[in-house]
């Protein structure tokens, strides 16, 4: 098979030919149809997060099941699905308890006496979060993919693998944001669009998205941004207070900054929650006034919008076969496979929400 394959820290990837295992008896090969080029997979890319390399990044994918081990049921060949990286055993305390999101059992992978998945050469290959999809087939484990209908534009439900459901789950599941709260979200990227989208879905009303870039707050309003601030014009958390009275029940910090983590804790009103989506890089301490904590100000954690994903990502699907969410605007363009280096220099500018590679 084809695949980008990254084998050193900031040098353009090559588009190279790997060979895949079969399937075993709990896992499924998947025809990638789409993937999305997500900022997670630039935080590797440029060595922000280290990763064990060579490896295929990508993991905002969708696809068709080409094949299937002998003891998967849940697809078969010809199914669509949608991948996520948070992969699940179905058993451990994560998983029993509605937390699967958090689940890291060993045994979703192969292990090291086994034949790799995805190897070159005899040796064996990366996947990035289990996934690797910067490659034109995937072969995963069965409780890495959701299901969808067979109507859904694979290259919209692609985003569904990451982005809009780290973004929406936040607002949803993480934060639990209730009809007629108010809202501010930090960073609008694709999963900060998301969260904007998640807080319209959830009644909240009022929503305010800060972003430096103008374009981006325009499309801000787009996904239901009430409001906007520009971080570049003047103190953001001074502006979102006076809007605000006083702060928002909820904040959602979408890029993984410090700063940024910061001050979407500032921004809040006594009682509300601050939710940290960004992937802030590792060493990094986040500061916030202790006497915050006696008027019940909370900070938080979310990863991958505390998903339930086999349940949440059909039921986005229906939501944009509905209207309701907008993953029209947030494909920026759509690219080859060899593109990807590109896609990359553009992800870094900050000037764009997603690209995402077509395979033929």
């Amino acid at each position: 098979m084809k695949a980008a394959v990254f084998r050193e820290v900031n040098v353009p990837m090559e588009i190279e030919d790997i060979q895949v295992s079969k399937p075993g008896p709990r896992e499924v090969l998947i025809r990638t149809v789409a993937a999305g080029v997500c900022h997670s997979d630039l935080h590797f890319y440029n060595g922000t997060y280290p990763g064990i390399l060579p490896m295929v990044l990508g993991h905002e994918s969708a696809g068709v099941v080409e094949a299937v081990g002998s003891d998967v049921h849940y697809v078969k060949p010809g199914d669509h699905v949608i991948t996520c990286l948070s992969v699940f055993c179905g058993h451990c305390e994560y998983c029993l308890t509605g937390h699967m999101s958090l689940c890291q059992e060993p045994e979703t992978k192969r292990g090291e006496a086994d034949e790799p998945r995805i190897s070159q050469g005899g040796s064996g290959v990366g996947q990035f979060a289990n996934l690797g999809s910067f490659a034109d087939h995937m072969l995963v484990h069965e409780h890495a993919v959701a299901k969808i209908r067979e109507d859904m534009p694979l290259d919209k439900a692609a985003l569904i693998g990451c982005g809009v459901t780290t973004g929406v789950g936040a607002v949803i599941h993480t934060a639990k944001v209730e009809p007629g709260a108010t809202v501010a979200v930090i960073g609008c990227g694709g999963v900060g669009l998301s969260c904007v989208n998640g807080a319209a879905i959830a009644g909240a009303s009022r929503i305010i998205a800060v972003d430096a870039v103008p374009g981006k707050l325009d499309l801000a309003r787009k996904f239901g941004a009430t409001d906007v601030v520009n971080a570049k014009e003047g103190d953001a958390v001074q502006q979102v207070l006076e809007m605000t009275g006083g702060g928002v029940h909820y904040s959602f910090e979408a890029i993984g900054l410090k700063v940024t983590t910061e001050q979407a804790f500032q921004m809040l009103r006594h009682g509300g929650t601050a939710t940290v989506i960004g992937m802030i890089p590792p060493g990094d301490m986040v500061s916030v006034h202790g006497v915050d904590f006696l008027f019940e100000k909370k900070i938080q954690g979310s990863f991958m919008g505390s998903n339930r994903f086999r349940v949440d990502m059909p039921r986005y699907v229906e939501l944009y076969l509905q209207g309701k969410l907008h993953l029209d605007d947030l494909v920026s363009g759509h690219i080859k496979l060899s593109d990807v280096n590109d896609a990359f220099d553009q992800l870094a500018t900050g000037e764009i929400a997603r690209n995402v590679i077509m395979f033929d």
